[in-house]
């Protein structure tokens, strides 16, 4: 954890972080709030404005910043490098109280790196406000978080894994919550955070908390994530309103022309979706990425133009249940594929005509929800690519491939965060069981030859972590889709309750309160 002042960026620093970003298109609610400007901001926001710099505000904070202010909770769709941190601080200047040394406000995100990053955003935010953030995340000891959550913070930003453990330590309380933050809900999905987040959904204060949630996509699992927090939430999507297939996020990786296979291994391990499924333009090739697939640990299945169609059935069957992970298929053995929570497309090279791709990419964002589509693709094929983007009016993400250093990153958080989360279902006499090999632990890991050994259990958590989808929000017909938010206590925390406080509609109520929540 890092709360030096050295790491901290300026005001400046952060306006040139989204000077480059090109003014999104914005999709609204049907009963949309105006769009704001700086001179109709409260004084405080206006105040750390001028203070960092900043003389105007990015789309989705103009946007957003209405909503948040007359606490309507709020989906937005936005991508990195948007100004979202900035949408969701900002506001927290109005709404959280610095003479009041409890914590207002939690925002939950997946990566530790995220963590730092929206920590030393909201410091050069907060700064003369008397307002303090801490962050927090696994990984590492809990002294020193222990420590600065005891000296108190208005802001906590952290991991859910590690806000949970904190809150079962009673390290700090939520009781004092107004404000709830989910940042890009859909990799905390895809890391494998469901579970811990329906923990911390318990100690939350029993009266109405103003939520908002920013994603890149909004596929399936996370509008049954949106169910459980949110109360009539409204959604706001950054996104071109001209792609034919409206929901979905296009990007593309540029690979070399020879180790194609690798380079979806990387991918894959990066992004973790749900579910896929993979095009190959051939049936040899839908093999040879099946066989791949397989023996790195990843479960797929295949289907092509030759196979029966009880089998197809069959395959199509594990892959919606989650005995599969992906599938590799053929343009013609795709069509009419329909998978409600299909995260991911993956085009192991571009179609060899333009409205494939069509058909291809549509096979997610099914049913109001949205999704990811990536090709990777060669020097040669990005011609290709970009005679689809022309005819199609589709904005496509370049996106830089992750090196090793990266990949490895990716891996140990995703490691840390099962063991932690393993670790915190042990009863009292497992855990003692378990300390009895700390001493061997640092004997291995001290040994240059035998830390290899701590190294072979790790990588078999990590393949059995491959078979598995990442646990989600149950679907409707599971039995949870649209249950209320739960009002039972888990763990000892407090619950919340569903019929505190004023209810929020679509739009403000008429009467005395305006239609506002001050809370």
């Amino acid at each position: 954890m890092t709360n030096s002042n050295e790491d901290q960026p300026t005001g400046e620093d952060l306006k040139n972080d989204y000077a480059h970003q090109a003014p999104d298109k914005v999709v609204e609610p049907d009963e949309a709030l105006k769009e704001i400007a700086i001179d109709q901001l409260p004084n405080s926001i206006k105040d750390a404005l001028k203070k960092t710099g900043w003389d105007s505000l990015t789309p989705v904070q103009a946007k957003s910043l209405p909503y948040q202010l007359d606490r309507i909770d709020l989906m937005v769709q936005a991508r990195t490098g948007s100004g979202k941190t900035g949408a969701f601080v900002l506001p927290m200047l109005e709404k959280l109280n610095p003479k009041l040394n409890r914590t207002q406000a939690l925002v939950l995100v997946p990566t530790r790196e995220l963590a730092s990053q929206v920590e030393r955003e909201a410091k050069t935010i907060f700064e003369g406000s008397g307002l303090r953030v801490l962050s927090v995340y696994g990984g590492v000891g809990y002294g020193r978080q222990k420590d600065k959550l005891e000296e108190g913070a208005h802001l906590v930003v952290g991991t859910p894994g590690r806000i949970l453990d904190h809150l079962m330590r009673r390290t700090f309380s939520l009781n004092d919550l107004r404000t709830l933050v989910f940042d890009e809900a859909d990799r905390m999905l895809s890391i494998g955070f469901y579970p811990d987040m329906q923990q911390v959904k318990s100690y939350l204060p029993r009266r109405p908390v103003s939520t908002y949630m920013f994603s890149a996509t909004f596929p399936e699992h996370v509008l049954r994530l949106s169910k459980e927090f949110m109360h009539n939430p409204q959604l706001l999507s950054l996104s071109s309103k001209n792609v034919h297939v409206t929901q979905i996020e296009h990007a593309y990786y540029e690979v070399p022309a020879m180790g194609r296979e690798r380079q979806l291994m990387r991918v894959l391990e990066m992004e973790n979706p749900t579910s896929a499924i993979i095009f190959c333009n051939t049936k040899a090739n839908v093999n040879f990425v099946t066989a791949v697939l397989n023996n790195f640990g990843f479960n797929a299945g295949e289907i092509s133009s030759d196979l029966s169609q009880n089998k197809r059935e069959t395959i199509l069957g594990d892959l919606r249940s989650g005995k599969i992970k992906f599938l590799v298929a053929t343009d013609i053995a795709g069509r009419g594929i329909d998978v409600p929570d299909l995260s991911h497309v993956i085009l192991y090279e571009p179609p060899e005509d333009k409205e494939s791709y069509i058909h291809r990419a549509g096979r997610t964002g099914r049913a109001g929800s949205s999704g990811i589509a990536i090709s990777l693709v060669d020097v040669i094929q990005k011609l290709e690519l970009q005679r689809i983007a022309t005819t199609y009016n589709i904005n496509f993400d370049c996106r830089t491939l992750p090196d090793d250093k990266e990949v490895l990153a990716t891996i140990n958080e995703r490691l840390t965060t099962i063991l932690e989360a393993q670790y915190r279902t042990k009863t009292i006499l497992e855990k003692e069981r378990i300390s009895r090999y700390k001493d061997l632990v640092h004997q291995l890991a001290d040994d240059d030859e035998q830390c290899i050994l701590v190294g072979m259990l790790m990588d078999e958590l990590y393949q059995n972590s491959l078979h598995a989808r990442p646990p989600q929000p149950p679907s409707e017909n599971q039995g949870g889709g649209n249950r209320p938010r739960s009002n039972q206590p888990q763990h000892g925390g407090r619950p919340r309750n569903q019929s505190g406080g004023q209810s929020r509609g679509r739009k403000p109520q008429s009467g005395n309160s305006g239609g506002k929540r001050r809370y």
